[in-house]
């Protein structure tokens, strides 16, 4: 599970940005997101995950991302949620029946912070 999220995060970022070839321009898009949430003052809280890494919460995260799709202030990056939307619906149908995931009502930074932690977490995994 924790693969199809980390692909749909990278398929999601090269397919909204072509010129955008590796997760650390991924990371550099999720970073410059964050930046302008900083100055967001409309406190969006989001449910996240406690535990990022959880499998039972992947339904969470796309919840999440679609929040900060719908916020005013993520709207210079709507072509990586367009194609994130795309790619979320044809992952969801594949996914298992999810369990318990225990979340908490949390700032958007944190929120994008858990997913730059996830995708460095998994790049680390891989070049062991």
């Amino acid at each position: 599970m924790k693969t199809h999220l980390y692909l749909l995060l990278l398929a999601a970022g090269i397919s909204a940005a072509p010129q955008m070839s590796s997760m650390a321009e991924l990371l550099t898009l999720l970073q410059q997101m964050c930046e302008v949430m900083t100055k967001d003052i409309q406190n969006l809280r989001i449910e996240t995950p406690d535990n990022i890494d959880d499998v039972n919460c992947i339904s969470t995260i796309f919840k999440g991302m679609e929040q900060l799709k719908n916020n005013p202030a993520m709207k210079k990056f709507s072509a990586f949620f367009h194609n994130f939307e795309r790619l979320k619906q044809w992952v969801m149908p594949n996914l298992a029946k999810e369990g318990k995931c225990d979340t908490e009502r949390r700032s958007t930074t944190i929120f994008i912070k858990k997913l730059m932690t996830f995708i460095r977490k998994v790049l680390k995994n891989t070049r062991v």
